[in-house]
């Protein structure tokens, strides 16, 4: 840097970059631990602060180093993200990242900084021990996706709308986008499991670090993200750089097409409670498109208006409950050893327009983001009470298993609800069973299991959902005393295709047993399926296999793919 050369104020660059660092370095001191300034190309020109306990090198040490080569390998394509975000817009939000210390990786580290471009380009970097602060939901962290590292659909609501109104308080532009990638579940195919995790992790990397506080991006299906965004954001130099990432894996050199819609959340007008209905309307009805021909051209509008379409499929889904307008299909759980029928899983159907049933999927995925579902939940469980009115009560031959959200669990007017439900129909002994759902939305699970506990104590057996999903699915199955638990489907599908699923399954169910806890199987829709999970000791089967749900109970008698239980009896 030449001594010569004047800032406007008559200070050198040299002067000034030494009162810049000087400034970032009092201003960080009360923050963070220990700090950095980089070139432009990333090397270390000056390190201060308590680097030792992390790295276990003193500050000195590590000048001269490119700072990249001791982030761990993992986020290194995330750091290079970071740090192109840094030049366009000068600044990096607090965000969590990883080093390599003489002592191994270190647990993740907040950081943020700045780029300055009138000292060509130089960054500063400042890191404190403790990742940023993560919304917690019923006390433990937010579940991810475990290939891209973003957060997974079911909790991207609650970060969004969370997110959405901090940006709001402070003042700031705020918008959400909406990604589909028709294609990316195809090339991952292509691409194997290591190659296909490592594009989805570069994914990842990139919208979280376009994202606010670098952590604010989710995967909501296999092939559709969303992140949340200022509105400097260049959508379609993101677009780009994903289609190019795609374009550099695959062995064709294709890539897959990148399509985009963005909802503008600066609206003074509607209020929050408005806002969060509206952003779960729209990622649920981006996440229900199926298939190649992805349509968001109606998703990129403003907040007002999708709040008003929220308002609507609210007042339309209150009428549904208090009019009961849908009806109850039913699907078969079967023995693995024997193919007789255990229960049947009880599975709402809603009439709309006269055109026929609709999946429930997006109402009763709307009613839970919205705090709606205690109530559809207590409207199904009085429907199916009275379709079993209508058979023999003096048989068992039909068990039904009615869904709860874990929302509805820790809901009093539901519960109150249910127990008098059950107390005005003793007859329904042994022809019941509960099957709670979506256990994430379980804020107190002391709470949770004691009116679990209330439900066995009456003799009904209940059956924890979704179980292998997430992480949390351990802490619920040492916390929550159940009969049963029903393995995820994406979860056995994993197993089936990774070569140490089937000793994880196996060591997952042998785990079970011993707690005296059945397992169901879920999605089981081939011969293959059915095999593989059999001699993985899982107790009970449901899927295609077996026929699709149906509202005539009768279309399981007999049951289909009972001949491959007679093989299996002879073999």
């Amino acid at each position: 840097m030449e001594a010569a050369a004047k800032s406007g104020t008559g200070m050198s660059k040299e002067q000034h970059l030494k009162a810049e660092r000087d400034r970032f370095v009092a201003l960080a001191f009360c923050w963070a631990e220990f700090m950095f300034e980089l070139d432009a190309n990333g090397t270390v020109l000056f390190a201060v602060g308590a680097t030792s306990p992390a790295l276990g090198r003193q500050a000195g040490e590590l000048v001269g180093r490119n700072l990249k080569t001791i982030v761990t390998e993992k986020d290194r394509f995330l750091f290079d993200q970071l740090l192109n975000v840094a030049r366009k817009r000068g600044r990096i939000e607090h965000v969590s990242i990883r080093l390599e210390g003489n002592r191994g990786m270190t647990p993740p580290l907040d950081f943020a900084g700045y780029c300055l471009d009138e000292l060509n380009g130089h960054f500063f970097l400042a890191f404190k021990t403790g990742a940023p602060a993560t919304v917690i939901k019923g006390g433990a962290p937010i579940s991810r996706d475990l290939e891209s590292g973003l957060y997974d659909g079911g909790a991207f609501a609650d970060v969004a709308t969370h997110r959405v109104e901090q940006m709001q308080q402070a003042g700031q532009d705020v918008q959400v986008t909406m990604m589909a990638m028709p294609e990316m579940g195809k090339l991952s195919k292509k691409l194997g499991d290591e190659a296909g995790h490592e594009l989805m992790a570069s994914v990842g990397a990139c919208l979280k670090a376009n994202s606010v506080h670098g952590d604010s991006a989710a995967r909501l299906a296999e092939d559709k993200f969303s992140f949340i965004h200022d509105s400097e954001t260049d959508i379609e130099a993101i677009q780009s750089q994903i289609t190019e990432l795609t374009r550099l894996a695959d062995p064709e050199g294709k890539g897959v097409e990148v399509k985009a819609a963005t909802v503008d959340m600066n609206d003074s007008g509607v209020s929050p409670a408005d806002m969060a209905r509206g952003l779960v309307y729209t990622i649920n009805k981006f996440r229900e498109q199926e298939g190649a021909h992805f349509d968001l051209s109606a998703l990129s509008t403003n907040i007002s208006a999708l709040a008003s379409e929220a308002a609507g499929w609210m007042e339309n889904f209150h009428r549904i409950i208090s009019n009961t307008t849908f009806d109850v299909a039913f699907q078969p759980i079967v023995d693995c050893k024997t193919g007789e029928i255990h229960h049947y899983e009880a599975l709402a159907r809603f009439k709309m327009d006269g055109s026929g049933d609709e999946s429930p999927y997006r109402h009763i995925t709307f009613a839970e983001e919205t705090g709606l579902i205690h109530q559809f939940d207590i409207a199904m469980a009085r429907k199916v009470v009275e379709w079993l009115s209508k058979q023999p009560r003096n048989s068992n031959k039909y068990r039904l298993a009615i869904n709860i959200s874990g929302h509805s669990v820790g809901t009093l007017s539901y519960v109150s609800a249910l127990h008098d439900m059950l107390k005005e129909n003793k007859w329904l002994d042994g022809k019941l069973m509960f099957e709670i759902t979506e256990s994430a939305r379980m804020t107190d699970l002391e709470s949770a299991d004691e009116f679990i506990q209330s439900l066995r104590k009456q003799k009904y057996h209940v059956c924890l959902d979704d179980f292998g999903a997430g992480a949390a699915s351990f802490q619920y199955l040492s916390t929550l005393d159940v009969d049963v638990v029903k393995l995820d489907g994406s979860a056995v599908r994993n197993a089936m295709s990774v070569p140490k699923g089937r000793a994880f399954l196996s060591a997952l169910t042998e785990l079970c047993k011993k707690l005296g806890v059945e397992t169901i199987a879920e999605m089981i829709d081939d011969p293959r399926g059915l095999e593989f999970v059999r001699e993985c000791g899982v107790d009970y089967v449901q899927g295609y296999l077996f026929g699709k749900p149906s509202k005539n109970i009768k279309d399981f008698e007999p049951l289909p793919g009972k001949e491959l239980f007679s093989k299996h009896r002879r073999g």
